[in-house]
Formats: C-alpha cells, sequence, structure tokens
C-alpha cells in the first residue's frame, strides 16, 4: 500500500466517523484524532509537537499531555530533536504505530470495496486498490474491454516488470470500482525472470500473455528472434501519436527501422544528492567524477554509518553503470554511429556493433569506480539496485547513483527519511565528456504467437495504458514519468513533483540520451560479461587492464557467434 492509498482510505475513515459521534460517544475518539494527525503530518513532513497535538486531541491539555506520554510509553510516538531549535523535540510515529496503521488501513480497505465494489469477502484485498475520489474528468477505461470481461469473461494477461509504476498500472486496472481487472491478470517478476519467462513465452504455441513488458536494451534480441510483433501499423491506428513522445524515446521502439512496442515509461538515471546536508556544508551539488569523491569523502564517515554515496555494484547493475559512466567520458561501448548530437542506434550493422571496451576511457571509468568504493556503504559490490536506494532511503548517504521511477520512492514512502531533502543532476561528467542523461524503462509489446482471437483486445489495452490520460493519471500519482510531451508539460502533473519537473525539462533541453545501452540482439551477454568482468576488476580478482582487455575478446567471441564474422 502507497502513501496515495494509504491517506485515502484514512480520509473516508476520518470523514465517516464524524457521524457515527452522533450514534455514540467512542472512548477511543481523541487517540484516533491523534493518530490520524501524527501519520498524516509524517507522510506529508509536517512537524509534530507537543502542544500541536494535544490540541487536536480535543482532551483537556493536562489529559492531553498524559495520553501522549502514554503513547511514548507504550512505544506507539518517538520524541526526535528538532533540526531547526535547539533543546525542543517533534513527535513521530514509531514503526510499530506505522505497522499498526498500514494494516488498519488494508482492513477498512477490505470492508469498503466489499460494501461499495462488488467484492467478495473470499477476494483478498491485494487484489483491487483503493482508487481516488472521481472528480473532473476521470480515466475512462477501454469499453471493449470492460464487455469483454463482463459478459464473455475475458480478462487480458500482462507479463510485467515488479516496480511501483506496473504495480501503480496494476492498481488502475484493479479499482475496486470499475471491475477490468484483477491483480490476478497481471504477473509482476524480477527483472531476470522477465527476460527468461518473455523468451521462454515465445516457445509456447499460444503466447500465455497478451501484452508484455521488455526492458529497452532487450529490443534487438526481441525483435531479431521474431518474440514481439511488429505493432507500426496498429499504432497509428489506435491514434497513438509517436511525435508526443521525445525523439530519444520513441527511438526505443524500433529495431532496424520497425516499431515493435510503445514506451509505456521512461526512468532516467541521475545522481541524488542530500539537498540539506550540501546546503549545510557550504558545497555546490556535484558536476564532475572529481566533485563526487571529494563531496563523498566530506561526508563519509562508516563509524557513523553515514556513507559518501549508495552504490549498487553488483554484477548485473555494475555492467549498466560502466556503460553510463563511459557514456560520461564521451565513448561508447560499441562502436555506434557518431552523431552532430551524440551517437546513434538507428540501423546499426557489423561494422558499428564491434567492441572498444579496452580503452584509456575504460581506465578512467575503472578509477572512478575503485573511488567510489572506498565513499560507498559496506558490500556495495553485492548491493542491487534496490538494496542502494534503502541505504540512500534511510537516510545513510549523502548521494546516491538511483533511476528517477526508484528515486520516486524518497518522497512516497511512508519511512522515507529524506522527504523534501533531495535534489537531483544529470550524471556527472568524466573526462572528456558531458553530463549525460541516460535513458532507461520499458516497452510494452505484443507477443507474435498471441492468440488471434485477442489481438484486437490486446492493441486497444496497449493504447490506452499509453494514453495522455492514464500516463498523466501515473504522474499525478507520484510516478515520473514523462515520455510524453503532452504529459510533462501539463502544469496539473508537473505542479506535484520535483522529479517529474526535472524528468521533463531534461527532454525539452533534448538531453536524453539512449545510446549508452545499445539494444543489439546479444545486449543481455554483453551486459553479463562486463558485468563480470568489471567486478573481477573492483573486488581485486584481476587487475583493470586484465579484465577490460578479458571482457574485449569475450565480447568479440559472442559477436562473432551472433551476428558473423
Amino acid at each position: 500500500m502507497n502513501d496515495h492509498e494509504f491517506l485515502r482510505v484514512y480520509d473516508f475513515v476520518d470523514r465517516l466517523r464524524t457521524p457515527f459521534l452522533g450514534v455514540a460517544d467512542v472512548e477511543d475518539e481523541a487517540s484516533w484524532r491523534m493518530v490520524h494527525y501524527i501519520m498524516r503530518s509524517e507522510l506529508e513532513g509536517y512537524p509534530v509537537t507537543m502542544s500541536k497535538l494535544a490540541l487536536v486531541s480535543g482532551l483537556s491539555h493536562g489529559t492531553a499531555i498524559r495520553r501522549i506520554q502514554d503513547m511514548i510509553g507504550k512505544g506507539l510516538v518517538e520524541r526526535r530533536p528538532s533540526p531547526d531549535k535547539p533543546k525542543s523535540f517533534t513527535l513521530h510515529p514509531t514503526e510499530e504505530l506505522t505497522t499498526l496503521a498500514v494494516n488498519y488501513a488494508a482492513e477498512t480497505k477490505a470492508l469498503i470495496a466489499e460494501i461499495l465494489g462488488g467484492r467478495g469477502t473470499e477476494e483478498h484485498e491485494t487484489n483491487y486498490y483503493f482508487g481516488a475520489p472521481r472528480r473532473g474528468n476521470p480515466v475512462i477505461p477501454p469499453i471493449n474491454l470492460l464487455k469483454s470481461r463482463v459478459t464473455e469473461g475475458v480478462e487480458l494477461q500482462f507479463l510485467l516488470n515488479d516496480d511501483n509504476y506496473f504495480a501503480a498500472m496494476r492498481n488502475m486496472w484493479s479499482d475496486f470500482r470499475n471491475n477490468l481487472a484483477s491483480a490476478r491478470s497481471f504477473k509482476l517478476v524480477h527483472q531476470n525472470d522477465l527476460y527468461r519467462e518473455g523468451l521462454a513465452n515465445g516457445q509456447r504455441s499460444v503466447s500465455a500473455y497478451d501484452i508484455i513488458a521488455i526492458d529497452m536494451p532487450w529490443l534487438g534480441e526481441f525483435a531479431g528472434r521474431g518474440l514481439v510483433m511488429p505493432i507500426g501499423d496498429m499504432i497509428r491506428e489506435s491514434g497513438i501519436n509517436p511525435m508526443d513522445f521525445h525523439p530519444s524515446i520513441w527511438s526505443t521502439t524500433t529495431w532496424q527501422r520497425v516499431e515493435y512496442g510503445v514506451p509505456i515509461y521512461c526512468t532516467i538515471e541521475v545522481l541524488a544528492c542530500r539537498s540539506d546536508l550540501f546546503d549545510g556544508a557550504g558545497l555546490a551539488l556535484p558536476r564532475t567524477f572529481e566533485e563526487v569523491i571529494s563531496a563523498g569523502r566530506t561526508f563519509h564517515n562508516s563509524s557513523a554509518e553515514r556513507y559518501g554515496i549508495a552504490w549498487n555494484a553488483a554484477r548485473m547493475p555494475l555492467a549498466s553503470s560502466f556503460m553510463f559512466f563511459l557514456g560520461c567520458c564521451g565513448q561508447t561501448v560499441l562502436s555506434i554511429r557518431r552523431t552532430p548530437t551524440g551517437y546513434s542506434t538507428e540501423n546499426l550493422d557489423r561494422q558499428h556493433m564491434r567492441p572498444q571496451i579496452d580503452s584509456e576511457a575504460a581506465l578512467t571509468v575503472l578509477d572512478y569506480m575503485h573511488r567510489l568504493l572506498e565513499i560507498a556503504q559496506p558490500g556495495a559490490l553485492d548491493a542491487h539496485w534496490d538494496d542502494s536506494c534503502a541505504v540512500f532511503l534511510k537516510g545513510q548517504s549523502a548521494m546516491g547513483y538511483v533511476w528517477t521511477m526508484r528515486a520516486a520512492q524518497f518522497e512516497a514512502e511512508v519511512r522515507s527519511a529524506v522527504k523534501r531533502r533531495v535534489s537531483y543532476v544529470p550524471q556527472p561528467s568524466g573526462p572528456g565528456g558531458t553530463n549525460t542523461s541516460p535513458i532507461g524503462g520499458f516497452l510494452l509489446c505484443i507477443p507474435s504467437n498471441i492468440d488471434p482471437k485477442r489481438l484486437p483486445l490486446a492493441t486497444e489495452a496497449l493504447a490506452w495504458m499509453a494514453s495522455r490520460e492514464a500516463m498523466k493519471e501515473h504522474v499525478k500519482n507520484g510516478f515520473p514519468v514523462a515520455p510524453r510531451f503532452s504529459v510533462s508539460a501539463d502544469p496539473e502533473a508537473t505542479g506535484r513533483s520535483q522529479l517529474v519537473r526535472f524528468v521533463g525539462n531534461l527532454g525539452n533541453r533534448n538531453l536524453l540520451r539512449n545510446w549508452q545501452r545499445p539494444p543489439v540482439p546479444f545486449y543481455t551477454d554483453m551486459e553479463r560479461i562486463i558485468g563480470e568482468e568489471i567486478h573481477d576488476a573492483l573486488s581485486g580478482g584481476k587487475s583493470d587492464r586484465a579484465a577490460l582487455k578479458d571482457a574485449q575478446n569475450r565480447l568479440d567471441r559472442i559477436i562473432d557467434s551472433t551476428i558473423g564474422v
């Protein structure tokens, strides 16, 4: 349950309790007022003082103070020193109270859905979503899909990545009032499992899914193997306008000039910085490799569990980091075509798919990575994306390389210790390079072996999921997705999140890049090889030069076996 859903449930209950007080005098009304107030204030970032919480309770001052002290004694509320006023403190819910409050919201949500949404008591509350009140212009679901489910029992099946954006998409479809789908229709799996299941699905005589998500760099392999359907004509017939997408983002849908999918969201890897720490130290936000290291050394204090940077250096994320950092030095991992504005992954041939890893720029990148480890959290060489994000979320690091989609947690998570304390900058540059903003994200594709009878519904669903209205709804709920210009320019959408504004601004300034991870047919093998070799160098198993040379030679052999000599 995310913050938005939690607050909707609690606001509903708060409004429901007022008329009930006219029926019976509920003895715990004061406790309810205090719990509701302290939880809302924690989520929205407002300080709570002893006197304010006492006033909210509606009790006499002395009685209220005793009630608050009792809650502190029971481990439900804790006092923390005020950052602004010496010798003062603020009140916060403990982890125990937060857990109790979230569980209560879940139970209430199930009761409301049973009464108002036509949901049976046997259906678990996680199978549907407590959506926002329908005001203004609601997002209207596809009529044919709704009709097919109600009259024919047809329910589309989705294979998606297990992340907060696709979870929100599942919530939109499974909103307890529209009965468009159930959460069971959505299979959300880890990225590695998504890749394996996508390949396995292509070997079936009939696809188990109507729509699948693939990581953008996988497109060359999935299209080259004939696992996903060319959908250029269907896209235009559905009303999706490619001109409404940033060119760099729309280009991720094409392989050898054929369109195979629709970009459902873009996420940008950026450097997140604790603005309160940088301001307190009088430091500017870093723009170069050297400034990152210098700032990290300033803040790093491992004995106090405060680290210069939160970094994911396990093998798989390490491969992406290497390719991104190489781009920050002005070089690509493959010999793709150079253009006036960078590089192009369009219409790649054998000549432009040769590795160029064994280089001086790559040595510079490895030197930077070694120094990052010195200021990173313990165990960084085993950390994946979620691990490093959790370190930053707890307030234990001054900086963190992070995808913007994951960074949304910094403001949205109930337990975030860094709310309203984070600023973002494009990836800092290395020698000879620029501040690049590498694009990641997922494409929605239709499997080539889909049951032909289900293709029209799948096409309609794809168009709706990628529509301006649906994407705007996600942005309004705090997800920094801006592949459409019309969404990133919408004041209602951009006004809700600095991340949405940040990503939209990068797109408007044409600073988004997709060439750091070229979508070649051997991408996953390339990612695996780079991750293994760079990890060996950072862990001391090999010298830097040996690791780069071995990566170059191994990749040469893979490319020769994939595309021919």
